[in-house]
């Protein structure tokens, strides 16, 4: 893949790294205390093909700070999914559309996307998704309303949860 754009943006959580092709947003990390942290899982993964640009992802750059920071914000960048499963652009797309200050269970996703009893599998397309917070998967809850499995640790996803008025 040719022509990524990578950049850097520190918000009050830490250095938020991203990633973006012509199709749409390749990749978010979540908040590091460093800005070598942020960038380094977009460098091994587009190296040589990655080219810092932080004028083509300024607006997104400014979306991130003010999330980070406690605001309300619509995340509308197209996704780059080239390289997702069927199943996992299904997944992700529902779990966009989670409102703010709700969950949904993994069980609640499969059966939105037509896979009852893959509640499972929901939950590896979450530990796959390269967008938080863009498609919130920390707004994603075990059966009984349980915090469970999040890259970024539980109290990041509590701590996510709680900055948008989440009642779990």
């Amino acid at each position: 893949m040719a022509d990524v754009a990578i950049g850097l943006c520190e918000t009050a959580l830490g250095w938020v790294g991203m990633a973006r092709s012509s199709r749409g947003l390749l990749a978010v990390t979540l908040p590091t205390p460093d800005q070598e942290a942020a960038l380094r899982p977009l460098l091994d993964r587009w190296g040589d093909d990655a080219r810092r640009d932080d004028v083509a992802l300024s607006d997104l750059q400014d979306k991130l700070r003010r999330y980070f920071g406690g605001q309300p914000v619509s995340f509308d960048e197209p996704l780059d999914m080239s390289g997702a499963t069927d199943f996992q652009r299904r997944v992700w797309e529902a779990t966009r559309r989670i409102p703010r200050g709700q969950t949904r269970t993994y069980g609640q996703i499969a059966r939105q996307v037509g896979s009852p009893g893959a509640g499972r599998a929901v939950g590896q397309a979450m530990a796959h998704n390269p967008w938080p917070p863009i498609v919130p998967c920390h707004r994603v809850v075990g059966h009984d309303g349980r915090l469970t499995g999040f890259g970024g640790g539980l109290d990041m996803k509590r701590r996510l949860l709680d900055m948008e008025g989440s009642i779990t």
